[in-house]
């Protein structure tokens, strides 16, 4: 299995907690769409005996592409690469760009996913993130967007300053109302160089509270768990047939190439990231050039690589494959480091298969973190 990531590094204004590549300057959108598809065309070889399971458009907001736009990155991608008789295709969008005409031009596209950034059903959390939409947009992005969609995710953020239990909770329940099988839940975090660090540095913006975030994700797990829901991955969570295949195949290192400035690819051996610059991104690729950089991982990078993925999932990290693929001397430091854990009931041992538990969820990249090797290659 393997996927294709698509950056689209265009947005109608910047979040304010936002630190992903964008351009909120669409000048040159067209010849950005033009360079992804001549990238596209550079790197076939790469996936010559691959077939494409998954592709993903992400951002940005992929959802300012036109019709037009997204048509010829299919084309693109259909005449060079093998792509599986049933491939998920996913498009990220904003309610506010998901108008009821909109979503019936998705619907008659390759696009059999839409994954909607809801963020909050509350004016004042997405007016403090300097969200382009309304809660009335939000809820009617969704309503409109079901009548075309089977599979259909949104974003919900949490940890928000002054977002008591109950306002968090209520958030959860409208999203539950509208009976969607997939919801991707992430905790507010301030990055540096963002308006919100700025803006939180000034008091103007309280600051995140990790303890608020934690009864949040809890709460989060909790309800949706009830509802039907499985986290089969800390951050998302998918009733049974709707995980999403492409955040699936990250969480299990599968390979995939991305396309675009700032776009992170990924082949088992070595990762690479494009520039996160447009400008200079599409002179490269005008000129031929492709503008990345690549790292060869050692075997103790893959062996920490699989460790930070592996907690995160259901799937746990298997004591079996860190022998066979890394050597026993890691499967004897991971139990070392993991010890303390285990007796603070944070992590447990299934079969040969070490996991977080409920309580420890939340905390999985900390404890990763401890867990990693550092002096071996």
């Amino acid at each position: 299995m393997s996927g294709i990531y698509i950056h689209i590094p265009f947005c109608k204004q910047a979040c304010h907690y936002c630190d992903f590549h964008f351009s909120t300057t669409m000048g040159k959108k067209k010849a950005m769409v033009s360079a992804l598809q001549k990238e596209l065309v550079f790197r076939k070889d790469e996936f010559n005996d691959e077939v494409v399971e998954t592709i993903y458009f992400g951002g940005g907001t992929p959802s300012v592409l036109t019709m037009d736009e997204l048509q010829s990155v299919f084309y693109t991608v259909f005449s060079n690469y093998k792509v599986s008789d049933s491939p998920e295709i996913t498009l990220e969008a904003n309610p506010d760009d998901l108008s009821l005409e909109r979503i019936k031009d998705l619907a008659t596209s390759p696009i059999n996913r839409l994954s909607i950034g809801i963020q909050s059903f509350f004016d004042e959390d997405l007016k403090l993130m300097n969200r382009a939409h309304s809660a009335e947009e939000a809820e009617n992005s969704i309503r409109q967007a079901k009548k075309y969609f089977d599979t259909i995710s949104i974003d919900l953020i949490y940890g928000i300053p002054d977002m008591s239990n109950a306002r968090w909770k209520q958030n959860i329940e409208k999203a539950l109302s509208f009976d969607i099988p997939h919801i991707s839940s992430y905790a507010l975090t301030v990055e540096p160089n963002t308006a919100l660090a700025n803006f939180i540095k000034k008091g103007i913006v309280k600051n995140v509270d990790d303890e608020v975030a934690e009864v949040h994700f809890h709460i989060l797990s909790e309800t949706l768990e009830a509802a039907g829901f499985e986290s089969y991955e800390i951050s998302n969570f998918g009733k049974q047939g709707y995980f999403s295949r492409n955040n699936t195949a990250y969480w299990q290192q599968k390979k995939y190439i991305g396309i675009g400035p700032s776009a992170h690819s990924y082949d088992g051996v070595r990762r690479g990231w494009n520039i996160n610059n447009n400008p200079k991104y599409m002179r490269a690729i005008e000129n031929g050039e492709l503008p990345m950089e690549t790292e060869i991982l050692s075997t103790t990078d893959k062996y920490n690589e699989y460790v930070m993925t592996g907690l995160r999932t259901i799937w746990g990290v298997s004591l079996d494959r860190i022998v066979s693929e890394y050597g026993k001397k890691y499967r004897e430091y991971l139990l070392k480091q993991a010890e303390k854990y285990r007796e603070q009931h944070l992590l447990y041992l299934d079969g040969d298969t070490l996991l977080t538990t409920k309580k420890g969820r939340f905390l999985a990249d900390g404890i990763a973190a401890d867990l990693f090797m550092l002096n071996l290659g």
